[in-house]
Formats: structure tokens, C-alpha cells, sequence
């Protein structure tokens, strides 16, 4: 079998010497996992984007698309982008804890999570990864259920979640090393 990470090879080189161990990392979660090829990549591709690193998410991108579908790759942008928004406000909500603004409706338009490309289950996935990224608790909590609810196993989640803190390394370590 080709090597699923092999764009990845001069991206991990470029790592300081401070960001080794992410050099390995990020090879390993990519590869050893309970989780498929494409819930691998999405949820990789997902997290590059809300790392905000260009340069990763690009890379990311460029070798996603020799491993998985368009579907997965366009979930993996929408998870990203609709989670941005979903974080926020619930990780704000969840802050201000007053219970007059947990009465308040979010009139917020998020109707893909309902209607993915893709598996639902997986897109579910990769908003869980995201959310770890951008720290929200209310999200994670809720996405897990989903996914578990849905059939994912603790392992599956722990696995997304290797992913989702590999890739938010990586991007710092890219930083470093400018």
C-alpha cells in the first residue's frame, strides 16, 4: 500500500528540533487507528482548518485528496467553518451561565449538521475534533453522545481527539519555527 502520509514527510522535516516528538505524532495518528481512512482524513483536514495554519492546512488538504472523497473533504471544511461559529456561542453561552441567556434561542443557521455530504456519523466526528481545538466543552459533550449514541466506540473518540491535539501541535510547532 503507498504511503498515506507521504506529503506530509517534508512538512514533519521542517518541525524544530522543540517539536520532535510531533515529527512522529503526527505520522502515527494518521496511520494507527480504530478509525477509517476517511473519518482519518476528515477529521484531519477538519482540524487543520481550525488550526489556522495556512501551511498545514494545505498540506493536509493536498494529501486528504489522495486518500478520500470530495464528500469528506468538503465536510471537513464545513465541520471546521460551522463549528468557528458554534464554539463561540456556545462556549460563550456556557461561560455567562445566567440562566436568562441559556432561555435564548441561537438563531444561528447550522442546518449541515443535520445534512452532511457525507456519513453523518462522521461529520459528527469531525465537529467533535474541531471543538476540541477551539475548547468547547458544551459542543464536545454534545457530539460525543452523538457519535456514541451513533455506534463510535470511546476508542474512536480518543483517536479523534489524538488527532485533533496532534494537529493544533503541529501548527504551533510550524510557528516556532519561523
Amino acid at each position: 500500500m503507498p504511503n498515506q502520509t507521504q506529503l506530509l514527510d517534508p512538512l514533519r522535516e521542517s518541525l524544530p528540533e522543540q517539536a520532535r516528538d510531533l515529527k512522529v505524532n503526527l505520522q502515527n495518528v494518521l496511520q494507527d487507528s480504530t478509525l477509517s481512512l476517511e473519518q482519518r482524513w476528515g477529521i484531519a483536514v477538519a482540524c487543520g482548518f481550525a488550526a489556522r495554519n495556512a501551511r498545514l492546512a494545505q498540506v493536509l488538504l493536498d494529501q486528504a485528496r489522495e486518500n478520500i472523497s470530495a464528500a469528506v473533504v468538503d465536510d471537513a471544511r464545513a465541520a471546521a467553518t460551522l463549528m468557528a461559529m458554534n464554539n463561540v456561542y456556545y462556549r460563550s453561552k456556557h461561560m455567562l451561565a445566567a440562566a436568562e441567556y441559556q432561555a435564548l434561542p441561537a438563531r444561528l443557521r447550522m442546518t449541515r449538521i443535520a445534512k452532511p455530504a457525507g456519513s453523518k456519523l462522521d461529520f459528527e466526528l469531525m465537529c467533535l475534533a474541531v471543538s476540541a481545538i477551539n475548547g468547547c466543552e458544551r459542543c464536545i459533550l454534545a457530539h460525543e453522545r452523538t457519535v456514541r449514541d451513533g455506534g463510535m466506540t470511546a476508542e474512536q473518540v480518543h483517536d479523534a481527539i489524538r488527532i485533533a491535539a496532534t494537529i493544533e501541535g503541529v501548527a504551533v510547532g510550524l510557528e516556532l519555527g519561523v
